[in-house]
C-alpha cells in the first residue's frame, strides 16, 4: 500500500505565511504612510528660508543653510570636527541612520547580515553631518516661514546626544569624504524608524505638510517641487529673509 503523506502541522504552515506576508503588509503600510499627509493645510509661502531635500533613491538628506534666522550651526559644528570644509560651504546636510549601516557599510557591497539585521530590528542611531558649498544637487526645495524654520532647526539639533561643553558629540570616524563627520543620535534606527521616515518627523514638527510614515526617499520626496537653478541664486537660507 502507498503510504500517506503526513501534512505539515497546521501550525507551522501559518508561521510560515505570517513570515511571507509580513513584506507585503510593510509595503502596503509604507504606500498608506506616503500618501496621507500631515499638516495637510501647510501651503509654501512666497517668501521665507529655502531648504532642500537631497535624494540618492535610498535615502534623503535635508539641507539646511548654516546661518539664517540668526541661527547659527557653526558653534556647535566647528569646522575641526571635519577634514577640510569647502571654501563658501554655506549650507548642511543633515541625515540620521543605524550606527552600523552608517559607519561600516561604505557601499553596499560591504552590507553585512548582521548589520541588515541591525538595521531591520533597531541600533543605535546617529547623525550625518556634511558641509555643503552648492546645493543644486538636491533634488527638492521647501520653502519656510521663518517660525517653521525655527522649529525646523530646533528639531534636528535636539536628535544630537550633546557632551557636557553644550555640542554634538562627534564620533571617532573618518568620514565618507573630507567634508563630513558623525555624531551620536538620540534613539535607535530601524525598519520602522528609517532615515527617511526621520526627516519626515523633522518636517512634521516644523509644521510643514509632510508624509505620515515615508520608510523610503520617493514616499517623502514626491510632495516638494523640483529644486531649480532660482533658488540656490536667490541665497535665500544664507539671509533667511527673502526667497
Amino acid at each position: 500500500m502507498p503510504r500517506r503523506r503526513r501534512r505539515k502541522p497546521l501550525g507551522t504552515r501559518r508561521i510560515a505565511l505570517a513570515v511571507l506576508a509580513v513584506p507585503g503588509l510593510y509595503l502596503l503600510a509604507a504606500l498608506v504612510g506616503s500618501l496621507v499627509p500631515v499638516n495637510r493645510a501647510w501651503v509654501e509661502p512666497d517668501r521665507g528660508v529655502t531648504i532642500y531635500l537631497a535624494n540618492n533613491g535610498v535615502h534623503a538628506d535635508l539641507i539646511l543653510p548654516a546661518r539664517a534666522e540668526g541661527l547659527d550651526w557653526s558653534p556647535l559644528l566647528p569646522d575641526r570636527d571635519v577634514a577640510a570644509r569647502p571654501r563658501g560651504a554655506r549650507w548642511i546636510a543633515f541625515g540620521a541612520g543605524e550606527r552600523r549601516v552608517y559607519l561600516e557599510t561604505p557601499t553596499w557591497g560591504d552590507l553585512s547580515p548582521r548589520t541588515a539585521w541591525a538595521a531591520l530590528t533597531g541600533g543605535e542611531r546617529v547623525m550625518h553631518v556634511e558641509w555643503v558649498a552648492d546645493p543644486a544637487f538636491a533634488a527638492r526645495a521647501i520653502r519656510l516661514r521663518p517660525e517653521e524654520y525655527r522649529r525646523l532647526w530646533a528639531a534636528v539639533r535636539a536628535e544630537f546626544t550633546l557632551d557636557r561643553a553644550g555640542r554634538p558629540t562627534r564620533i571617532d570616524h573618518p568620514g565618507y569624504g573630507p567634508a563630513d563627520a558623525f555624531y551620536i543620535g538620540r534613539g535607535k534606527a530601524s525598519a520602522l524608524s528609517t532615515c527617511n521616515s526621520w526627516a519626515a518627523e523633522r518636517l512634521r514638527l516644523a509644521g510643514v505638510k509632510t508624509s505620515l510614515w515615508p520608510p523610503f526617499a520617493p514616499g517623502l520626496v514626491w510632495r516638494y517641487r523640483a529644486a531649480g537653478s532660482q533658488d540656490v541664486a536667490r541665497k535665500v537660507g544664507i539671509a533667511g529673509d527673502s526667497g
